[in-house]
């Protein structure tokens, strides 16, 4: 039987666009309370009058930067009582910086790829699951991509932050195989949001354009879908990892296109 997520509390990072905000939405559907952390304050707290609005949603905002531990560390402290015990934790921030080579790479892009990606996932996981163990009840969904299982040019220092995500859900995995706690891994292909813009730091909105174009490519809301999915097995089923991708996608850089 289908686990229900009404009244449970769920923790999305990166939750003010794409995938982050689709789940928000998601989950909201399903009855779920939501705690949403981004950097983008404004775009959170829009978000949360329209949650509220159309599925009379219970959600807390918190301006979150993931790459600092003290932040998280903050946050977890400042949650209200009665909104600590997290049921699912979707490690959804993450982004991509630039498509250099490595020997023409910047070390900024990197630090700031792995520092989200990898260091912050690892951060907001540290500050949550402690407690899911606890309470003999938990899931955490780390959203990872097919540059976890693939490389692609260019990709290098991104894709492998991707890989280090997969083998710390592999290993979170197996850390906490003798209890209740689930975790699970969905990666999608190519999904249309602000990752191109973001990968180009907002410079080249046509050059992050083209990167869809000819292609019909996954939507925040097919993934979230996914992760819904997951959530919601019966607590003996685990969902190890979930890849999803454009039926037009066959592998990280095989993509057919449309004239």
């Amino acid at each position: 039987m289908a686990e229900s997520l009404n009244d449970k509390i769920v923790l999305i990072t990166g939750a003010s666009s794409g995938i982050g905000k689709s789940c928000a939405q998601a989950f909201a559907a399903e009855g779920s309370k939501l705690i949403l952390t981004a950097r983008r304050i404004d775009r959170l707290r829009n978000l949360s009058l329209s949650l509220k609005e159309k599925y009379d949603t219970d959600s807390i905002i918190f301006k979150l930067d993931v790459m600092s531990n003290e932040n998280v560390r903050y946050f977890i402290g400042e949650l209200p009582m009665d909104w600590q015990a997290v049921d699912v934790l979707i490690n959804n921030a993450g982004l991509s910086q630039g498509l250099a080579k490595v020997q023409n790479g910047l070390l900024e892009d990197w630090e700031t790829m792995l520092d989200t990606n990898v260091k912050g996932l690892l951060y907001v996981t540290r500050a949550i699951l402690p407690g899911m163990i606890q309470r003999g009840r938990g899931h955490i969904i780390n959203i990872g991509s097919i540059a976890g299982y693939q490389v692609y040019p260019g990709g290098n220092v991104y894709c492998a932050s991707k890989f280090a995500v997969r083998a710390l859900t592999e290993g979170m995995q197996i850390d906490v195989v003798d209890t209740p706690v689930r975790v699970s891994a969905v990666s999608p292909g190519m999904v249309e949001t602000e990752f191109s813009l973001v990968r180009f730091k907002w410079d080249d909105e046509e050059k992050a354009a083209n990167v869809y174009k000819g292609i019909d490519a996954l939507t925040p809301d097919d993934v979230a879908e996914a992760v819904v999915f997951c959530a919601t097995r019966p607590a003996h089923v685990n969902i190890n990892e979930l890849i999803i991708m454009p039926t037009n996608q066959a592998s990280a850089n095989v993509i057919f296109r449309r004239p």
